[in-house]
């Protein structure tokens, strides 16, 4: 693989190169300190470019950038389902290559990048041709930083994945395994992740970020609850389901407790205590 100084310069030098690649910037995990770096980390890298129709017109020229195992195009992908994107002002391309490095390349115009560049805390600039970019701080992930609820937000959680565990429940009773899985792995983890990242917010003053979809749980959780959490997960056997969906209840519980404690905002122990009648019905049916 690659080294990061290999990719970094090589990007650089294409820029350099280029009359229609005006700047370049990186953001991302490879900006955050706070992220410990490894070899599967992307680089996102922002091009801006005078104009996006040339590189459109013959999309080999990414292969500049090395020997592609594989690409996706998000924005014409999401065109083939019905979703808008103007290709005139930006489009991307998500390259992996043979070598392991992957490299997620958006282009852009100067008017899209000024209108959107401030807004994301983690970019730093790489090479500026024009002097066009805006000056910014030093890239921070305070924006990712988990967020102080509100009492409504707090009660909405609570229902959220007291209420849902009944369409888990019933998807078992009926033997609608991709139903049951959806919503409790999509649905009422949802919730799950979110209270556990209250908690992990109260033990770090919400200065920390806890990761896309709790990804940095194992850093922040006390042992016990990782291991619970890690027990959510289940094969599409429906006694290992069960012991699955019983075991992300009583973490939701015991974390609730703590998060409504520290805030002083009340839990509903009746939502708890009627949908875990519920639930012993549904798998004892």
């Amino acid at each position: 693989m690659r080294s990061e100084e290999e990719i970094l310069n090589l990007i650089i030098n294409i820029a350099k190169e280029d009359e229609r690649i005006r700047a370049v910037y990186i953001s991302g995990s490879r900006t955050n300190s706070k992220v410990k770096k490894d070899i599967y980390q992307d680089y996102d890298i922002g091009y801006v470019v005078t104009e996006t129709k040339s590189f459109l017109e013959d999309k080999n020229w990414i292969s500049v950038f090395g020997d592609i195992a594989i690409v996706q195009e998000p924005d014409l992908v999401d065109v083939s389902f019905g979703i808008k994107r103007d290709f005139k002002s930006s489009y991307t391309w998500l390259m992996l290559f043979k070598d392991g490095s992957r490299i997620d390349l958006g282009i852009e115009t100067k008017e899209k990048m000024l209108n959107e560049y401030s807004k994301e805390r983690l970019n730093m600039p790489l090479l500026d041709k024009d002097d066009c970019l805006p000056k910014t701080s030093p890239p921070t992930d305070e924006d990712y930083w988990v967020k102080r609820p509100t009492e409504l937000q707090f009660k909405g959680c609570c229902n959220e994945f007291w209420w849902c565990l009944n369409n888990v429940g019933k998807g078992i009773a009926r033997d609608e395994l991709p139903y049951a899985m959806w919503m409790f792995n999509v649905v009422v983890r949802d919730m799950l992740i979110k209270m556990l990242e209250w908690y992990i917010g109260i033990n770090t003053n919400f200065s920390v970020s806890a990761g896309k979809k709790g990804k940095y749980f194992k850093n922040y959780l006390p042992n016990k609850f990782y291991e619970m959490y890690s027990r959510t997960y289940s094969d599409s056997n429906y006694n290992n389901l069960w012991e699955s969906v019983f075991e992300a209840c009583e973490l939701f519980r015991d974390i609730t407790l703590i998060v409504s404690k520290h805030f002083g905002y009340n839990y509903n122990q009746s939502e708890d205590i009627n949908m875990m009648e519920y639930l012993r019905k549904c798998k004892s049916q």
